[in-house]
């Protein structure tokens, strides 16, 4: 009798274990002092599945010869994740960060860095375009050393709907090999540029033109009938 009583007692599960016809079922907390092996793992429907650990949480991905492919480390200072590739996607699949041995890869619709020191680039970065937020000023600042900007078909600076200003220390060079420097504007200002020696003689006018030293610096000279661009000792040393 009692034999009968504890096969039966044993048919369905022992205690919280329950055995259906889906695998084996676990009613409140378990706990498993050996490693766990499962096909598959899933809470009750509408409730939500926890892992709990005194020290981290581990979840290893082993191939048939029982070797680490990928792991997963939740501890309490980092979550670490170890594989050939790591990816970030959407519920529709769509790529958010990819990142492996070759690349980094922000599939996001716009990559937001909220750090008030910006962004920091130790070696070259590469993009098509580079523009601020709506009504938010866009700096590219170099404050110890020089900032090149290159492309071989061309660089365009735009500002649609503000001022645009390039400042430097010690030398501002624009320079174009093979083209020309086109400055297109209603108004080109050049404020303190030196003006050269001028003739007393004749009607002195206020119009001068912009001439250029053989060493590229820039001086005015007092317009006339022809060319009055001379070089000037005191302006072009």
């Amino acid at each position: 009798m009692c034999l009968c009583v504890s096969v039966c007692a044993f048919q369905d599960g022992m205690g919280n274990l329950r055995i259906t016809e889906k695998g084996l079922r676990l009613e409140g907390d378990s706990e498993f002092l050996q490693p766990l092996y499962a096909k598959e793992i899933q809470s009750r429907p509408g409730n939500a599945l926890y892992f709990k650990s005194a020290r981290n949480v581990t979840v290893n991905i082993l191939n048939d010869q029982t070797k680490v492919l990928t792991q997963l480390i939740t501890g309490p200072k980092a979550v670490e994740a170890y594989g050939k590739k790591f990816e970030v996607k959407t519920v529709s699949g769509k790529l958010l960060f990819s990142a492996d041995d070759n690349e980094v890869v922000v599939g996001a619709e716009r990559l937001r860095v909220l750090g008030a020191e910006g962004t920091v680039f130790p070696k070259s970065i590469e993009t098509p375009n580079v523009r601020a937020e709506p009504f938010k000023e866009l700096r590219l600042e170099s404050p110890t050393r020089s900032l090149v900007m290159e492309a071989p078909r061309g660089v365009e600076i735009n500002a649609e709907a503000g001022n645009m200003e390039a400042t430097c220390r010690t030398e501002l060079r624009l320079e174009s090999k093979d083209g020309e420097i086109q400055l297109d504007a209603a108004k080109i200002k050049l404020p303190r540029l030196p003006r050269g020696s001028y003739s007393p003689t004749g009607t002195r006018q206020k119009v001068f033109e912009i001439c250029v030293c053989s060493n590229g610096r820039l001086f005015l000279s007092q317009a006339g009938s022809g060319s009055t661009c001379q070089i000037n000792t005191s302006v072009c040393l």
